[in-house]
């Protein structure tokens, strides 16, 4: 099973702890280089005195946790995680964090360099979005389902069930305005395509971002002597 990649970012004695703990970790640690892909970012206090760190942080879309050793919760953060802490404390946060994400785990797909994220009826390009009603986001879902051009009349019948009040002018209205939105505020007029049989993505490659829950805290190597050492005399702040 895979790890959850957490961003780590703090200050340097924070980082070297935590990379002398990697091999009890329950997630794979990435160390305070903002470019890596990242699925939670676990963030000390210490890093939000770095003016571009901090613009960094408040702008990403990610799961955020809060490191600090005051009571000083920030609203903007998913979850607190109180210093000095240990091994134990850092894997269950991780963990309960990616418990959370399986509920909306598939909620979020990637599409070119874009994410569409369907509980928040957004599209997101890096860190500007734009927002989509329903009968957007089920177009993009029929488009990102088919591997060949839709015409009006398949793309009426999945998505307004030939409804009464619904015909091929629709289709045509609701496609426009998507485009418009798009091309408004990305300047992409690539995104959606059409030619002689019907409408398509410019590039049908997607994945879906798959939130992965970090393996049992009580595997094999959580009950090895030296974690449980650690766990004991190793505090973290």
């Amino acid at each position: 099973m895979h790890k959850l990649n957490v961003l780590i970012i703090g200050p340097s004695s924070f980082i070297y702890t935590l990379d002398e703990l990697k091999p009890f970790l329950k997630f794979n640690p990435l160390f305070d280089n903002i470019n890596n892909k990242h699925d939670v970012i676990l963030i000390h206090k210490e890093a939000l005195k770095d003016e571009n760190k901090k613009n960094f942080i408040e702008k990403s879309t990610t799961n955020k946790i809060y490191a600090s050793d005051k009571k000083d919760f920030l609203i903007n953060y998913d979850a607190y995680l109180e210093l000095p802490t240990n091994l134990k404390e850092i894997n269950a946060t991780i963990e309960n964090i990616a418990a959370k994400s399986k509920f909306i785990k598939n909620s979020s797909i990637e599409i070119k360099n874009y994410l569409l994220n369907k509980n928040e009826k957004k599209l997101y390009k890096q860190n500007d979005f734009i927002i989509l009603t329903e009968k957007e986001i089920q177009l993009l879902e029929l488009f990102l389902d088919k591997k060949k051009p839709i015409s009006k009349d398949n793309i009426l019948f999945s998505v307004w069930n030939y409804s009464a009040d619904a015909d091929t002018h629709t289709v045509e209205t609701h496609i426009y305005r998507l485009r418009k939105k798009i091309y408004d505020k990305f300047m992409d007029q690539k995104f959606i395509l059409n030619n002689k049989i019907g409408y398509y993505l410019w590039k049908k490659e997607i994945k879906l971002q798959k939130i992965f829950l970090p393996t049992n805290i009580e595997e094999e190597l959580w009950s090895q002597k030296r974690v449980k050492a650690v766990l004991k005399e190793r505090k973290i702040n």
